[in-house]
């Protein structure tokens, strides 16, 4: 079964011009792109999307102008979470202003509050807006992680109805399901989409669906029907894909490979830095072996 927000979510990358600025026509361009190949929703300004180097006003200016261009399409959700809650709670109020359709609230990173400091913040924020949550669990880049009784708790919240794993906890992922049925779960990883959602998951929110979006639509819509066996052909058949776009630092890959397509993406922000020579050809190679070049 769908998620509110659907099965396949993108978690855009946020183009850049030569000068490093944000580029609106090729995040528009690219976000239709997206829509046209498969994807039910867009995530603006999550990790994939180098969040922690746009300033708050870039972020507002980007879910302005990606709404626009896929308003009555696909749904927006933004990327509103930081390490501080006032400064959440502020890009919450401009992802409102944009006309969000939800919010994807990272774990605060860095300064790594315990169990109590993660519900304390979570709440605040569903206070502050009617716009439903997902919350992003990944602690290999925040240093924390939402506990399942933590998740357990932050469901009873109307506005709190999905999290974002990318803990890769099988168990877990099975645990949370069973426990709080009407919970969505999305896959984090593109990796553990197939997993998951033979476990229940409701989709993914996916980097490789900037590339290869069609057959991860295929993949799922298998699953949902019940088809395991052909939905796990595609599964094996993208892995080495998959593989590829974590290679380094997630979005190096990705734009290297979006480059290779012609499609708006321009190199990361520092201190994230382009694909090396050896990195790009890795890309290239998985992307002819999977028909894309």
């Amino acid at each position: 079964m769908a998620g509110r927000f659907g099965s396949l979510v993108t978690a855009m990358v946020t183009p850049f011009g030569d000068d490093h600025a944000v580029d609106h026509d090729g995040a528009q361009r690219l976000a239709s792109h997206l829509v046209d190949t498969g994807s039910d929703a867009i995530v603006v300004a999550g990790s994939t999307g180098e969040s922690p180097t746009l300033t708050p006003r870039e972020k507002a200016d980007l879910f302005r102008s990606v709404g626009e261009a896929i308003r009555g399409r696909a749904k927006l959700i933004c990327g509103t979470g930081t390490y501080s809650t006032a400064e959440t709670l502020e890009l919450t109020q401009a992802a409102e202003d944009a006309g969000a359709d939800g919010l994807l609230v990272v774990t605060p990173y860095y300064n790594k509050p315990p169990q109590r400091g993660l519900i304390a913040h979570f709440e605040r924020i569903a206070d502050a807006t009617e716009l439903p949550i997902i919350a992003y669990n990944i602690p290999g880049r925040t240093a924390t992680l939402i506990e399942h009784d933590t998740l357990l708790r932050l469901s009873q919240k109307p506005n709190i109805v999905a999290v974002k794993d990318s803990t890769g906890d099988f168990r877990g992922v099975s645990r949370l399901i069973a426990e709080i049925p009407d919970f969505e779960v999305y896959s984090g990883d593109d990796w553990a989409t197939f997993g998951y959602m033979c476990l229940g998951a409701v989709g993914i929110v996916s980097v490789a669906s900037h590339l290869v979006g069609p057959q991860i639509r295929q993949m799922i819509d298998l699953i949902q029907t019940g088809d395991i066996a052909a939905a796990r052909k595609i599964h094996e058949a993208l892995s080495p894909l998959f593989n590829a776009l974590f290679i380094t630092s997630n979005p190096i890959p990705v734009k290297a490979a979006l480059e290779l397509l012609g499609l708006p993406a321009g190199a990361p922000r520092l201190p994230l830095v382009p694909a090396t020579a050896e990195e790009r050809e890795r890309v290239r190679k998985a992307m002819e072996d999977a028909g894309l070049l």
